[in-house]
């Protein structure tokens, strides 16, 4: 069975990663939205808002795990998400002005446009964790959106506090990004037949169960680390003008 394998587990473990990482923001908005209302209507808001996002968002994320089996597209979608992971690493400047509705159902509408307008990110790379397997797609989804709606504060102070969080995530997603234009239709017979180890390699095996890792994922993990560090270093020298 599909869950009796370790790469199942790790797979649920990296959709949950990449997607509390890359909420924060989405987080924050819900919590924005419901700042004005009555406290008997701020629940009800979190709880329908954010449970109308979950339902986009699977059905988002289906629709780009459709089309990443064309060819080209997890190229594409490779660079982007490398792009994306580096961006994580370099400090934002400046905030979102989010209006903060006066009643239930514009606040849910307000989270849901948003949520959808911040979400391609997170869409992208929990596609490509999920590797085509919609109930590993659906069960990470699942559990980590509610995480991050009912954690949001919290998750947003230790980031904060302890920035390696945001550095480990941003190679994670790095390697998913790694992952993506190795496998695409259009090259991935090559690369099965002359650099196997780009794709995957066998680094445990206990019984049955099985880790595979890809070289091309590690690759790209270090180099979102370096890049995003070297440009967040230069933007910190830019605003002290030196």
């Amino acid at each position: 069975m599909e869950v009796m394998t370790a790469q199942f587990w790790v797979g649920l473990m990296t959709i949950i990663w990449v997607n509390i990482i890359l909420s924060g923001d989405n987080a924050v908005v819900i919590a924005l939205a419901a700042r004005s209302l009555p406290k008997e209507q701020q629940n009800k808001t979190i709880f329908w808002g954010a449970g109308a996002a979950v339902v986009l968002r699977i059905i988002l994320t289906l629709f780009v795990v459709a089309l990443l089996q064309y060819p080209y597209l997890r190229i594409v979608g490779g660079l982007l998400l490398f792009w994306i992971a580096v961006k994580l690493l370099i400090p934002e400047r400046g905030g979102d002005d989010i209006e903060s509705p006066d009643n239930l159902l514009q606040a849910i509408k307000t989270i849901l446009i948003a949520d959808l307008v911040m979400s391609l990110d997170n869409v992208i790379a929990v596609a490509a964790a999920a590797k085509g397997s919609i109930l590993l797609l659906v069960l990470g989804l699942l559990i980590s959106i509610p995480l991050v709606v009912v954690g949001a504060t919290m998750l947003m102070n230790l980031m904060v506090r302890y920035p390696s969080i945001i550095t480990i995530g941003a190679a994670l997603i790095g390697y998913v990004s790694g992952e993506m234009p190795v496998t695409d239709p259009v090259v991935v017979e090559w690369f099965e037949i002359n650099a196997r180890w780009l794709i995957d390699f066998e680094v445990l095996a206990v019984g049955e169960l099985k880790l595979k890792l890809s070289a091309a994922g590690l690759i790209a993990a270090a180099l979102v680390v370096a890049l995003g560090k070297w440009l967040a270093a230069r933007q910190t020298r830019a605003e002290q003008g030196t």
